[in-house]
């Protein structure tokens, strides 16, 4: 039944899809020569009329490629609107090329832009409150995608306990197949291995997930052939999943797959330089805003307490590259700067220092760091030689933060997580910046900086 209800919501989907495209075109129209000054119609509005059923059938062709009518619950919003966007855009640079081509420049270039800009939000409204309600139907128990887990391992049971977390998702386990029964396992035990193509048979699962161990390894192929023979979709959670990163990229060495364990983003050479070409702008404007904040802490630290006005503190950067950060000096000079945090309560901190750590405005010299390229705006924070000596043996994934510029900011600050905090957290969330990172991200965590308030949805990442 849920497979005849997704074919039915597959089809709505592509045919409100369609819908909104079209009907956007005479709105836009109505806009520019009845709400708008200044219009003058050239060009009748059927011609407008007969242009939108064209649009629109490329539109969904267009959408169809960027693969926005494919089922996957598990795809987040977010990437589908970005998807939604690129999509639209290109629709946009055909139109214009096919007008210019064929000599059509009398279309009003407003009319063109308003249907653009009412068709992506219009698009995204409604991608948007589909998502929302579908995700309350799951939550009330229907619309649901029955599943057969196969293991009963640790990634089985952190499988399930998502599954069990997220009712939203919409999935349920019907049960596990495994060599026998686990004490624990929050599910029905359906069989054996050997009985796998007996279970499929039985219950005719949506989807089945593979999440066997390392000694259960040799069942794969096994597991493989009894799926494909039952035609029931087959997702794998490999035992090294721990090890790997969000988002896996492949690569093929003459037919050979080659999963890349650690290729992030910024690996790539455009968002590298996106994302330090926004760092100099960046840092050049708040350096020049700032400067009236930096004369006031100059007096205010050389008043404070004896000792210079800058604090300067080696810290390891990308591909642990030692370098110097400034900070304005919030503490009296001590023997354990260079090897101790600093706590919420510090009886090293003058009452200055105290007020502009509270605000971060001793973080403001580092716009000169970001401008000299050993920090980014945003990043992980750096640490002293001395902590990444210590943490680098003791919590897993550590060193990987090393592969990008420290930032000023994170994802892990403004979640919380700075000073004297539990360091293993901190590091669950710079991998997740690392492997997740695109412009929107950087641009949304300097905003929460900046206003203290979240705009952006943890579950949309």
């Amino acid at each position: 039944m849920i497979r005849e209800n997704q074919e039915l919501l597959n089809r709505l989907n592509v045919l409100s899809d369609g819908v909104v495209i079209y009907i956007m075109l005479p709105v836009a129209y109505f806009l520019r020569f009845y709400v708008m000054p200044g219009g003058i119609e050239v060009i009748p509005f059927a011609n407008y009329l007969r242009m939108g059923v064209i649009i629109t059938l490329v539109q969904l062709f267009t959408n169809a490629a960027f693969g926005l009518y494919q089922t996957s619950r598990k795809t987040r919003i977010r990437d589908e609107l970005i998807r939604q966007l690129r999509a639209s855009l290109l629709d946009m640079l055909l139109l214009l090329s096919w007008l210019f081509i064929g000599h059509e420049t009398h279309y009003s270039r407003w009319t063109l832009a308003l249907f653009f800009a009412l068709s992506v939000c219009a698009l995204a409204v409604k991608r948007v409150v589909v998502r929302k309600s579908l995700r309350a139907i799951r939550r009330s128990d229907k619309n649901l995608k029955n599943v057969i887990l196969i293991g009963s391992g640790e990634s089985a049971k952190k499988y399930l306990s998502e599954l069990r977390a997220d009712r939203e998702l919409g999935y349920r386990a019907v049960g596990y197949v495994a060599r026998h029964t686990a004490k624990g396992f929050d599910a029905p035990y359906l069989g054996s291995y050997e009985a796998l193509e007996n279970v499929l048979k039985r219950y005719n699962p949506d989807e089945v997930v593979s999440a066997i161990e390392m000694d259960d390894y040799g069942f794969t192929p096994h597991i493989i052939y009894a799926c494909e023979q039952a035609g029931v979709k087959l997702s794998i959670i490999p035992f090294y999943a721990d090890y790997m990163p969000s988002h896996p990229q492949f690569d093929d060495l003459n037919g050979i797959p080659l999963m890349n364990i650690r290729r992030i983003p910024l690996d790539n050479f455009a968002n590298a330089f996106m994302k330090r070409a926004m760092d100099i702008v960046g840092a050049l404007i708040l350096l020049l805003l700032c400067s009236p904040v930096y004369l006031i802490c100059t007096i205010g630290v050389k008043f404070s307490s004896p000792g210079p006005i800058m604090f300067r503190q080696e810290r390891v950067g990308r591909n642990k590259k030692l370098f110097f950060m400034y900070k304005f000096r919030s503490m009296r000079v001590n023997d354990a700067q260079d090897s101790a945090w600093s706590t919420q309560v510090d009886s090293r901190r003058t009452k200055f220092g105290s007020f502009i750590r509270k605000y971060s405005i001793d973080e403001l010299p580092q716009f000169w760091n970001v401008l000299k390229g050993d920090m980014s705006l945003v990043g992980p924070r750096p640490e002293i030689p001395h902590f990444v000596e210590q943490f680098k043996d003791e919590v897993p994934l550590y060193m990987i933060r090393h592969q990008v510029r420290p930032g000023i900011t994170g994802w892990a600050q403004i979640n919380g997580l700075r000073g004297d905090t539990p360091i293993k957290e901190r590091i669950q969330h710079d991998i997740f910046y690392i492997e997740n990172w695109s412009i929107w991200f950087d641009i949304q965590i300097l905003l929460t900086t900046v206003f203290g308030m979240k705009f952006i949805n943890d579950e949309e990442l």
